[in-house]
């Protein structure tokens, strides 16, 4: 078992199988542990393995390009060596038939050298854990060609962290229209610890006659720049490694279209990358003419029309996503779950809870004062806006105040006969000899007349006003309180506060 995991950890895999013979030729498959004989023979093993040139030892047809990608496990690099038997046509720069080593695993990574020739290489040694190598052959002079072994060493950038851990299995399954693959899963669904090194892989399916874009939502690399501590590749059509379709490792990753519809995410971070992150967007769309249900996103792609106007930008450009703010407003309330619903209606009613107390306690303040106050006096008194005075005549307790009542009630009789006399016509022939008899002239008043206009003129006018305001006074005393009229009690009518000017007036005729 343990053979088996380790193979396929440090899998050795033929990248591209291009041209072919003049002829024609078919494929031939040898056994299990072989690639076809169309580019050599490959025969791995766990720690190594070796592989040729088409034909070896004989001659190698013309017209042939080959590509050969070697990857080993994590914190492992690559030596590869060329056996003594080898000859490949010489050229100026080897122009023209040549063995190309790459040190990664793209035809862009850094080139190693190109050899041609009657001499073999020398040894070369991987930086990491990649090697890319082609053999090109052109239509003529043909030649034996080589055989190439090669086996993985420990890699001495992570000497001092020792031999790396068996790495967990880890992989995902996704499908469908779209999706998010993103790194939190590992930790989510358990497939590894926060601290344990980690080599995922997602295989996302597109529908049938489907292919798949790429868009990251997110990505950041705890250690930039240091593709052997951390990366995420991007795999078309499998996840081997002559798929491999883009590999980011640095602080800028780009948009991927892959032209299957199988796609294959691979993050690789170790135990101090556990920090790397990444969240992408996959789309399955369709090449044009579009059909009925999928909406054209001008750039030749069709995608289902349950991805138009769903928040995310499923096209290159965001043609699914304009002219969507009408839609987003309905859709607004739709997207209320039970929880954010239950949170704004308990909100609403604490707003209003505390908006009726505290109109409560603004009206509630002034009656309490109010209604302590009403209970010193008596209802009736609130009577006089609705109800006419009502007069009625009573004897005022004490001696003093009867005989003040007597004097008060003489004065006024007087000034009133007095009034009345004034105000008789002076001549005769104004007045009816009815009158005149029986009121008398100006010139004509009776004895009786006589002796109070006798009393009455030595006083000023001024005091003559005095016992009305005081007779007003009094009236007014016993307009409030029928209660207090009855009885003639006027000691609690001075608490009215509304009566205070007119109780003052009254004590001071009172005391003179």
């Amino acid at each position: 078992l343990m053979h088996i995991s380790l193979s396929v950890v440090a899998s050795l895999i033929i990248l591209h199988l291009s041209g072919a013979t003049k002829k024609g030729t078919e494929k031939q498959t040898t056994s299990e542990g072989q690639k076809t004989v169309q580019c050599g023979t490959w025969t791995k093993y766990a720690e190594g393995g070796i592989f040729t040139s088409p034909n070896y030892p004989n001659k190698y047809p013309p017209d042939r390009e080959c590509v050969y990608i070697i990857e080993a496990a994590p914190r492992q690099c690559i030596e590869l060596h060329f056996d003594e038997k080898y000859s490949i046509e010489p050229s100026w720069e080897c122009k023209f038939d040549h063995i190309e080593v790459r040190d990664g695993p793209f035809g862009f990574s850094p080139i190693i050298g190109r050899f041609c020739g009657q001499q073999n290489p020398p040894m070369i040694k991987s930086s990491g854990r990649f090697l890319w190598i082609k053999f090109f052959a052109d239509g003529e002079l043909e030649s034996v060609g080589f055989s190439a072994r090669y086996n993985f060493t420990p890699d001495p950038d992570f000497k001092d962290l020792g031999v790396l851990k068996p790495l967990p299995v880890c992989e995902f399954e996704m499908g469908g229209p779209e999706g998010i693959v993103e790194s939190v899963q590992i930790v989510k669904e358990g497939k590894a610890s926060e601290t344990e090194a980690v080599d995922c892989k997602w295989f996302i399916r597109a529908p049938p006659r489907s292919k798949i874009y790429l868009r990251f939502l997110d990505y950041e690399m705890q250690n930039s720049n240091e593709c052997k501590r951390n990366f995420v590749a991007v795999y078309d059509g499998s996840s081997s490694v002559e798929d491999l379709k883009a590999k980011f490792c640095s602080t800028v990753a780009n948009d991927v279209m892959l032209r299957t519809g199988l796609g294959v995410i691979r993050m690789w971070a170790d135990e101090g990358s556990r920090s790397s992150r990444f969240q992408m967007l996959f789309t399955s769309f369709q090449e044009p003419p579009c059909e009925a249900n999928t909406f054209f996103c001008h750039s030749n792609m069709c995608i289902n029309n349950t991805l138009v106007c769903n928040g995310l930008q499923n096209c290159v450009y965001p043609w699914d996503e304009n002219h969507c703010k009408e839609k987003r407003k309905a859709n607004l309330l739709d997207q209320l779950t039970n929880t954010s619903g239950t949170i704004i209606g308990v909100s609403s009613c604490i707003v209003i809870i505390l908006i009726v107390i505290s109109v409560i306690v603004q009206i509630k303040q002034p009656r309490k004062k109010f209604v302590q106050r009403k209970t010193d006096f008596d209802q009736t008194v609130f009577q006089e806006v609705f109800e006419p005075p009502h007069y009625e005549l009573c004897t005022l307790r004490g001696t003093g105040t009867t005989a003040d009542l007597a004097d008060v009630a003489d004065d006024f009789e007087n000034y009133h006969k007095l009034r009345r006399s004034s105000s008789k016509c002076i001549h005769d022939h104004h007045c009816g000899s009815q009158v005149s008899s029986i009121k008398g002239s100006r010139s004509n008043l009776s004895t009786r007349d006589a002796s109070v206009l006798t009393e009455i003129q030595p006083q000023p006018v001024k005091p003559l006003i005095q016992p009305m305001n005081r007779r007003n006074i009094l009236v007014m005393k016993h307009s409030y309180s029928q209660d207090a009229a009855d009885a003639c009690e006027i000691d609690e009518i001075e608490e009215v506060p509304t009566t205070s000017h007119r109780l003052s007036r009254h004590d001071k005729a009172v005391q003179r």
